[in-house]
């Protein structure tokens, strides 16, 4: 451990920055060994700042090397500037100067993949958050933003594609024959958006006509031997472009918009402007290497980074406090793209059963935070599923308070209002406000307070007056800093069904309707519905109107009921899954008191209704048939025993297999989708209802399942129902379950994002020598410590493993710490999200739950990066 911890920044100390840029030149010079970095940077003093004598202060890198530094091309002597960790600092200054700065990096040695580095023979960048002070020496800072021109120099037969922000403006020759391009974006940028990528790469050439008319050039690039896997996102884009016109009337502004795939890449993808850099496995999609769910996420991401043109470039954040401003906003425009692409229905199901298992379980944790943090120690630990995720529910109740008209006129003024600028949280809603005539100030509590909040439901019917009363309180727990919260603004939409599964209309304050949207304000409110004629079961929480943990005494044949008949298709997800809780949870008990499991299941009458119902979506279907996960009834728990858990789960699928057989093996032929792959909504729908049957229907151990799955295995013509066989076939630990692990990697060893698949879900292999297993994974050639994703897949894999990852000498954890420690020194930002797992000790069963603390201890007894310190320390707080 270090004898000075990191320090935290704090919200409450935002100052304006004492300089501004407003032009900035770059050169890279590249070269196999060193790369000469020249910046020229047209400064002056902020006027807003009321600093006139404070000196320039610049960020910088341990690995950036300062050859020299001039002012208005007078060199310095090093008696006028001097370098104090890691930040540059010139005391004497003019009020309006051009500063120029040369210096030496060598990105092939930069194992942190943030600034320049290389991934196989390109050079490229990622600056999101603070990577730019690992290039050269600047004002990292979002509020500082600047016009970019860069200029490329470098050998044209090793590097023939180079590509920075903007427009191509210059393209010619040094005089020792050296390419020189020169990219200039007029739109002013903070550095975090900037890119450059050099390398010897194929293209994929496509034009997308503006609603104005413009002819935009589109572009993606990869190496050569991937170029034939990028039609699908070149289809995507078009689709996000022509989207973001008619929903949110957003034009792109350059004349080209490019996208190059990275097999190396700390995230999924960057928006930088005019030059996204995705993550190879974010972009790459062809029927036989790629999944359907991989094809919907290929297409969610470049939504999301093409959205952020608007939402994230032309207006960004002020600091980065305010991360969820461009993020929670444009998660919630591509998940309402997909949405409107696909399955409205489904989609909201997926994000929120995401939500609910692990957003849900950060907020309950020790890295639980604001969706606008108070504070941070290092900004990389803050891109959460707390800002990504819940910010994006926050915006979605912007929505359903407004309403989509008023919606679209707050973020038309948003957009107009502040165009090429730095701003807050408190801008986007005073543009919402402004533009809706809607009073948020007490929504706004929402960006500052942890946790989730507990909304508990009770009812009340008098028949005499036809009066359904429902009396609605909110409570959110003490989270770190945080004890006390005050009452949030929460939407809360119902609607009422009588004893058939009939929708009911009501009066709710002057307005009949079959549904409500309630506005919950105090800690305790109650709502009158009148003119019913029976008491009714409510519908509660419709669409997951808010990021809530909801509290309400259903009982099994209400669930049912709401399982069957609602008209709203996530409460009928919702129901189901609530009936399989309510199951599991004695089935656990019995597990940690060490009974026989005994169970009359009543989701048996649920699941043959919707298995025989051919009118609904089956892709509804396979959602509302898949059992809680294992990692959502650990966010449930306290304690976890994660073992009880993974039994009661086993036990109470193969009941519901064994009583439905002739159902699951029907709906698996029904829907055997024939001919060519399509990723269309309708075979994507087929395709996983018939595997979700197929993982039922193996759990009989009848011979006819276990042919099935090892025939569709091989003659699968699609990486979608292979892998799905291949999952079933090792999660129910079928006799082939090896050979076809075996035959997989025969076959798809020369691509790696498959192979990455084969790596999570060999890892993931429960067994009583998993730990041996992922530690020979580890050693395997398809295995490199310095990919991210394969880290992510061999160690992601291994924290699903219950019987390797709990052992219950400690082993598993002892293991991840070591591989934490490790990382910590190579690439920080991966290290620190490979100690979420080891975060949740406090809740585990206590034998384990030692065990686990030893193992944070050991690790914080190390010499940690501020990324990984800042997890550990607030794990053992």
């Amino acid at each position: 451990m270090k004898e000075s911890q990191p320090s935290a920044i704090f919200l409450k100390d935002y100052t304006v920055p004492p300089f501004l840029i407003d032009k900035t030149e770059l050169t890279f010079e590249l070269d196999e060994a060193v790369t000469i970095v020249t910046s020229r940077l047209h400064m002056r003093r902020n006027p807003a700042s009321g600093k006139s004598t404070c000196p320039l202060v610049l960020d910088g890198g341990e690995e950036v090397k300062l050859v020299g530094v001039a002012m208005d091309d007078y060199p310095l002597p090093p008696e006028e500037y001097r370098i104090s960790e890691d930040k540059l600092i010139i005391t004497a200054t003019a009020d309006e100067f051009i500063l120029t700065c040369e210096t030496v990096i060598e990105p092939q040695n930069n194992t942190r993949l943030e600034g320049l580095y290389r991934s196989s023979s390109m050079f490229c960048t990622q600056c999101e958050a603070e990577g730019f002070r690992h290039i050269t020496y600047y004002l990292d800072r979002p509020d500082v933003m600047s016009v970019f021109t860069t200029t490329i120099i470098a050998d044209e037969a090793r590097y023939p594609v180079m590509l920075s922000n903007g427009n191509e403006v210059e393209r010619g020759k040094t005089d020792e024959g050296k390419t020189v391009v020169v990219w200039h974006d007029p739109f002013p940028k903070p550095a975090y958006l900037f890119a450059l990528v050099a390398g010897d790469l194929a293209v994929k050439n496509d034009v997308f006509t503006t609603q104005s008319k413009r002819d935009i050039k589109l572009q993606i690039f990869t190496e050569s031997h991937n170029i034939d896997k990028v039609d699908y996102a070149m289809e995507a884009l078009k689709r996000s472009m022509r989207w973001d016109e008619q929903v949110y009337g957003r034009e792109y502004d350059l004349d080209i918009f490019m996208i190059v795939a990275v097999d190396d890449f700390n995230m999924g993808a960057m928006e930088n402007k005019g030059l996204n850099i995705f993550n190879s496995s974010c972009l790459l999609a062809s029927p036989e290497t790629t999944t359907d769910d991989s094809y919907l996420r290929v297409e969610a991401i470049v939504a999301h980074e093409y959205f952020h043109n608007w939402s994230g470039n032309r207006v960004t954040c002020r600091d980065w406090f305010q991360l969820s401003l461009k993020e929670g906003f444009t998660v919630f425009r591509d998940q309402t793209f997909s949405a409107d692409m696909h399955s409205e229905t489904v989609k909201r199901v997926e994000d929120v059963s995401f939500l609910k298992t692990a957003q849900f379980a950060e907020d309950a944790g020790p890295m639980a935070h604001p969706v606008r943090p108070a504070s941070f120690i290092e900004i990389a630990n803050f891109y959460t599923l707390t800002v990504y995720e819940k910010g994006a529910e926050i915006v979605r109740m912007i929505h359903t308070l407004l309403g989509a008209e008023k919606f679209r006129a707050g973020s038309d003024l948003y957009f107009e209002r502040h165009d090429g600028q730095a701003v807050t949280c408190d801008d986007f809603l005073a543009a919402m406000e402004d533009a809706s005539g809607v009073d948020l100030a007490q929504f706004k509590r929402w960006y500052s307070q942890a946790g989730t909040p507990i909304v508990t439901v009770t009812d009340t019917f008098d028949e005499e007056t036809g009066t359904y009363r429902l009396t609605i309180t909110q409570d959110t727990p003490p989270t770190p800093a945080q004890p006390t919260k005050l009452p949030l603004h929460i939407p809360v939409r119902v609607g009422l069904l009588d004893k058939q599964g009939q929708a009911l209309s009501s009066e709710l304050n002057g307005t009949t309707s079959e549904e409500h949207v309630l506005q919950l304000t105090d800690s305790e409110q109650v709502f009158e519905f009148s003119g019913l004629s029976a008491c009714p079961v409510p519908s509660l929480l419709r669409g997951f109107s808010a990021p809530v943990k909801l509290r309400y005494d259903y009982s099994t044949s209400d669930l049912l009921l709401l399982m069957s008949a609602d008209a709203d298709g996530f409460n009928r997800w919702s129901a189901a899954q609530q009936l399989a809780v309510n199951e599991l949870s004695g089935l656990i008990k019995q597990a940690i008191d060490g009974q026989a499991f005994a169970l009359d299941s009543q989701l048996v009458e649920g699941f043959k209704v919707l298995l025989g119902d051919s009118s609904l979506d089956p892709a509804m279907v396979a959602l509302i048939l898949s059992l809680p996960s294992q990692a959502y009834l650990s966010e449930l728990a306290n304690p976890i025993y994660p073992a009880a858990i993974k039994e009661a789960r086993q036990y109470l699928k193969t009941q519901l297999a064994n009583a439905l057989r002739g159902d699951f093996e029907r709906v698996y032929h029904e829907h055997n989708v024939q001919g060519a792959y399509q990723a269309t909504a309708k075979d994507i729908a087929h395709r996983s209802l018939k595997n979700m049957a197929l993982s039922y229907w193996v759990e009989t151990k009848e011979a006819g399942a276990q042919q099935a799955v090892f025939e569709q295995f091989q003659s699968s013509n699609n990486m979608t129902d292979q892998f799905s066989a291949l999952s079933i076939a090792v999660t129910s630990q079928h006799d082939k379950a090896s050979e076809m692990l075996a035959a997989f990697y025969d076959q798809w060893q020369t691509e790696p994002l498959v192979v990455n698949k084969w790596l999570m879900l060999s890892a993931s292999q429960e067994s009583d020598h998993a730990l041996e297993t992922v530690k020979g994974l580890m050693a395997h050639p398809a295995f490199d410590l310095k990919n991210p994703n394969k880290v992510r897949s061999v160690l992601g894999g291994f924290g699903q493993n219950v019987a390797g990852f709990h052992k219950e000498d400690g082993s598993g954890y002892h293991f991840l710490a070591d591989q934490i420690i490790l990382l910590n020194k190579r690439n920080p930002q991966i290290a620190s999200r490979l100690c979420t797992p080891l975060t949740r000790w406090r809740k585990l069963q206590p034998e384990l739950s030692l065990k686990m603390k030893t193992e944070l201890e050991r690790i914080m007894s190390e010499d940690l990066s501020k990324d990984v310190y800042e997890v550990i320390s607030k794990s053992l707080a």
